[in-house]
């Protein structure tokens, strides 16, 4: 059996995949924001292993996640699942000036992965709205572009897909894939999402523990088990590249080399 930790997992895909996952049989650590959260997290899935606690909308949170994540010993995969929805009215700061969609659903992904001991796999939430993301990665911080936060939401999830292809590229030992779970009723997803919501996790615990051939496999993106098309522009070593560089500025830490 595995040992998985899930980012984002006091409610929505996050939980849901927690309970796949526990129900399977696996060992599962979750996260949350917040002690109160927590408590709802632990509630929801009473049979993980522990809850992690650290607000991945700061720097301060990311690394205090990643150090407690670290503090239980290696993980056999981990899922970043955490993430902003798009209905944000405004651009905002989080305490250290940022977006909180870039925050949380771009840089936390990137740090965690760098600062987190490397797993054997790890899972990439996106969605099919990185498609409309911005593959020029200009003003990532949306410093000066008019806000929007549904194109902060498509680059976001973007932004995912190209750290899970970079990762690939990068660590070859690692499986590291990114998927889309589907246009869901979560409170990201809202109550009018058509897409079914118990499809919704399972590709992502299967992406972090199956065996089967399909699952055993790299940079690539799913959704419902089965590879799909994505952006073109992801698959560019380039793209990839000014991406993660982008982040070692933003975050202070540097992409950790292949070893």
């Amino acid at each position: 059996m595995a040992r998985i930790f899930l980012t984002g997992s006091a409610d929505g895909l996050g939980l849901l995949a927690a309970q796949l996952l526990l129900q399977a049989g696996h060992q599962v650590v979750l996260h949350a924001r917040n002690e109160a959260r927590a408590q709802v997290a632990q509630a929801g899935a009473p049979g993980a292993e522990t809850v992690v606690i650290g607000d991945l909308s700061s720097l301060a949170g990311m690394r205090q996640v990643a150090e407690q994540a670290n503090q239980l010993g290696r993980f056999n995969a981990v899922i970043h699942n955490a993430g902003v929805g798009y209905r944000e009215p405004r651009r905002g700061a989080t305490a250290d000036g940022l977006p909180a969609v870039f925050a949380v659903n771009s840089l936390a992904p990137y740090v965690l992965t760098c600062l987190i001991e490397r797993p054997a796999r790890l899972v990439y939430l996106s969605s099919g709205l990185h498609r409309e993301g911005d593959a020029s990665l200009h003003d990532l911080t949306w410093d000066t572009r008019p806000w929007s936060g549904y194109q902060a939401y498509a680059d976001s999830k973007l932004h995912d897909v190209l750290l899970a292809f970079a990762v690939a590229r990068h660590w070859p030992q690692v499986l590291s894939n990114a998927l889309e779970p589907g246009w869901v009723a979560t409170k990201i997803g809202g109550p009018g999402a058509p897409d079914s919501l118990a499809e919704a996790p399972k590709t992502q615990a299967w992406l972090a523990t199956s065996q089967a051939k399909t699952a055993l496999v790299t940079g690539q993106y799913f959704y419902h088990q089965q590879q799909r098309a994505f952006l073109p522009a992801a698959a560019d070593p380039a793209v990839q590249d000014r991406f993660l560089a982008a982040c070692a500025r933003l975050s202070g830490i540097p992409f950790p080399a292949s070893t």
